[in-house]
């Protein structure tokens, strides 16, 4: 299963996607896909280590989610938005390219049987971006977000801290 929580900055993504998983596991994945770029984000990293506890497992991985050996298993994929960043950077602001490459990964991902909760950012319900760049980003998070909700069985849009289903679809 996919469940997809999507939301603004500070919305209760995390928090609910953590509760979320712990009600269907004792022993969740949390697979972080940050890179830590600086010490103002190492702060951030080190608040969502702190909200969790020893039930989890830590996995890190910047971009091959697909690849880890998560069959059968809890994951929380925090965050989606991270993630695409790290294709974005890393192939010069292709969208095209990334596009392609994050829709191979999630397709790989849900051959898998498991429960993946993905967590992601509603870049375009905020402010127009400034740059081009910013721009280009904001147009491949909207595309990924809709593949992601196209695939998944599962999705809640956190508004406030509170979540608010709009996608309900058992298999």
């Amino acid at each position: 299963m996919i469940w997809m929580i999507t939301g603004g900055a500070r919305s209760g993504k995390s928090s609910y996607g953590q509760q979320l998983a712990l009600s269907f596991s004792d022993s969740p994945i949390y697979l972080a896909t940050a890179r830590h770029w600086d010490g103002d984000f190492e702060k951030r990293i080190e608040r969502h280590r702190n909200d969790r506890d020893e039930r989890w497992t830590l996995w890190e991985e910047e971009k091959n989610i697909a690849q880890l050996a998560i069959d059968n298993r809890v994951v929380m994929i925090d965050c989606a938005t991270l993630w695409l960043t790290n294709f974005f950077v890393d192939n010069q602001y292709d969208i095209d390219l990334c596009l392609r490459l994050a829709k191979q990964q999630i397709d790989e991902l849900t051959q898998k049987v498991g429960t993946f909760i993905f967590i992601t950012n509603e870049l375009g319900m905020g402010v127009h971006a400034e740059t081009p760049i910013g721009r280009k980003f904001t147009d491949l998070q909207g595309w990924v977000n809709q593949y992601l909700a196209a695939k998944a069985q599962k999705v809640t849009l956190m508004v406030s801290g509170i979540p608010v289903l709009i996608k309900n679809e058992e298999k």
